[in-house]
């Protein structure tokens, strides 16, 4: 970093971890930079001060200078600004950045301090989930509906019994692909959700609406909700795919043809944090599915787990802030579902 005598950034922005630029917002072009920065783009601070934003922007942003332009204004009137932005590097590699402006008077003269970090990693993984989820969607989900079709019709054309018998096979198994593609979309949901889209909840009454899905979906089972301790919650969908989950499990693999599920919600006794509990009586779930949950642990072909339920839950737990565990014992199941606790809305 190089710093003029009329303004400039601090020497300690040198040691800062996070790319940071300080901008003329009338002309857009960059005043002073730190070293991160500098690694970041390929080009250095004296560089950076003779290219205007065209110059070291992605070539496929159109209209980027005028956009940034904009913001630099904005952000220098005092509306902070944040965005994703693609940066052609001085050796021609694209980088993509999340720039945070912010108003910075300095020598009596305003300019604005970008705050640069790297996020091309989570950017092009976020891309190909994306792709990968549209194509497994929607090819894959028609794909499993002709088998499933055709499956029924070979049912209605054969009375032998070898036939029938292979017929509902293949329709159960390519309605179970067919149950991958609702998990999938459920997950890309809660990871692409943002605070914005949460809403402020009873955590009794979200898991009620929940409950109250799965009584009508499964009427022959028991589902009882409990609060033990009134507790509020700051969620989205995620919330109502992971308890979702977390009931169909209790029931489905219960063999009692009248299975029962206790829904508790009340504070956890070691955090305090939201702790919905999911009994059930069931045979306890296989090492197997915990294990495959393991993101440190090696997925090969005999130790993976053979649903994508608890994936969900705890994919959709995660991208709330919360969390996913697990007791079993000889007369059943607990899952819970641990979250962040709110405070309770302001009364008047």
């Amino acid at each position: 970093m190089a710093v003029q005598d009329d303004c400039g950034l601090p020497a300690q922005y040198d040691r800062l971890t996070v790319g940071v630029a300080l901008y003329d917002p009338e002309t857009g072009l960059v005043m002073d930079a730190n070293d991160r920065l500098e690694s970041l783009v390929g080009y250095t601070t004296e560089q950076l001060r003779d290219l205007t934003i065209d110059e070291y922007s992605a070539n496929t942003q159109a209209y980027a200078p005028e956009r940034m332009q904009r913001w630099l204004r904005e952000a220098a009137a005092g509306d902070s600004q944040q965005f994703k932005w693609g940066i052609k590097r001085a050796d021609g590699e694209l980088l993509w950045v999340r720039m945070h402006l912010s108003a910075y008077a300095e020598s009596g003269q305003q300019r604005v301090l970008a705050e640069v970090s790297d996020i091309t990693d989570h950017y092009i993984a976020s891309r190909r989930v994306g792709l990968f989820s549209r194509l497994l969607r929607h090819n894959l989900r028609n794909g499993v509906s002709v088998v499933a079709g055709r499956a029924e019709h070979v049912q209605t054309v054969s009375d032998a019994p070898a036939v029938q018998d292979g017929a509902e096979k293949i329709r159960q198994k390519a309605m179970e692909i067919g149950r991958l593609t609702e998990s999938v979309k459920e997950i890309e949901q809660a990871t692409t959700r943002t605070v914005a889209d949460r809403t402020h909840r009873s955590a009794t009454d979200a898991v009620a609406a929940v409950v109250d899905t799965y009584r009508d979906r499964f009427p022959h089972a028991d589902i009882s909700v409990e609060e033990r301790d009134p507790m509020w919650l700051h969620v989205d969908d995620a919330f109502d795919h992971a308890l979702g989950h977390a009931v169909e499990n209790a029931i489905v693999h219960n063999p009692d043809p009248e299975p029962s599920v206790a829904v508790t919600v009340g504070a956890s006794p070691n955090t305090g944090r939201v702790e919905v509990r999911v009994v059930d009586a069931g045979p306890p779930i296989p090492d197997s599915e915990l294990d495959a949950l393991d993101e440190f642990a090696e997925t090969t072909s005999t130790s993976h787990g053979s649903g994508t339920g608890l994936f969900v839950m705890k994919w959709c737990l995660e991208s709330l802030g919360g969390e996913l565990a697990f007791q079993r014992h000889a007369d059943g199941n607990m899952v819970s579902l641990l979250l962040p606790p709110k405070a309770p809305p302001s009364t008047r």
